[in-house]
């Protein structure tokens, strides 16, 4: 079982799941130059054997990239962090807490009920999880900003676009939005979704209380825009992402900081920067 670190001056120790991806290659080359932290695994199964540092075209690093999680924490781990596929981060945060290593989950597509079993399972096991849909400052504050928007504004609808191929939709920055206004309340409707003539499913979906709708579409950037409207004016807020995984990199580890304080489940990086 892998422990955890005893005094602050230790390193963190750190295994990337996902560590040949688009994002956690850059987390993991983060983490190597730092001396903050340092990289205890990474899992990538079809780079299974290779060594971290030379997979990322850095020197090697001493750290045999691992097929499975199991086989990665089988060095002493602090913090797991999760840049993999909706369908396996679930099983792989559940797996790291029994094993008494705190979770990092930068995938997008879990739903609440998802995080309600990862917060349970957190929650029992005394140790943090820190998750949120987008890792980045500015999509934070889009959050933050729009959260305090729905307080005056009730009517309200999310957007999120993202390129074709983008397996899940809404984007986990949609999702966590969506469901964070349903918290402040839920959205007025003029017309009810389930009176609305012709095909209600083009409403888009109800998530939190809020109609969702994505885009995928070839050349599409990411981004996430919050709409707003009274009679005759409208805000929007919105998030756009560049083509570099770069602004998600600092987020995720303030995010792999904070989880060595946090019981139970933590969602959002907003509330890591702005409380709440």
């Amino acid at each position: 079982m892998s422990s955890q670190r005893e005094e602050p001056s230790v390193p963190i120790r750190v295994c990337v799941a996902g560590a040949s991806g688009w994002t956690g290659s850059e987390v993991a080359r983060a983490i190597l130059a730092s001396s903050e932290f340092e990289l205890s695994g990474a899992v990538a199964r079809r780079s299974a054997g290779r060594d971290a540092g030379e997979l990322l075209g850095l020197p090697a690093a001493g750290v045999p990239v691992s097929a499975t999680l199991a086989e990665a924490l089988a060095s002493p781990t602090d913090v797991l962090v999760d840049y993999t596929t909706p369908d396996t981060v679930k099983a792989r945060a559940l797996e790291a807490l029994s094993r008494g290593v705190r979770v990092v989950v930068g995938t997008s597509g879990l739903t609440a009920a998802d995080y309600a079993d990862i917060e349970r399972a957190a929650t029992a096991a005394g140790l943090g999880v820190v998750a949120a849909g987008n890792f980045s400052l500015t999509a934070a504050l889009l959050k933050h900003f729009a959260l305090i928007a729905a307080k005056y504004l009730p009517s309200r609808e999310v957007i999120d676009y993202a390129h074709a191929g983008k397996p899940d939709a809404p984007s986990g920055t949609a999702r966590e939005l969506a469901e964070s206004l349903g918290e402040v309340g839920p959205a007025e409707l003029a017309v009810p979704i389930d009176r609305t003539h012709g095909s209600p499913q083009a409403r888009g979906a109800t998530i939190g209380g809020t109609q969702v709708h994505s885009v995928r579409l070839p050349g599409v950037v990411l981004a996430v825009e919050a709409l707003f409207g009274l009679p005759h004016e409208r805000l929007t807020i919105r998030h756009d992402a560049g083509k570099s995984a770069a602004p998600y990199v600092n987020g995720t580890l303030l995010a792999v900081r904070k989880v060595m304080d946090v019981t139970g489940l933590v969602r959002g990086l907003d509330r890591l920067l702005f409380g709440g």
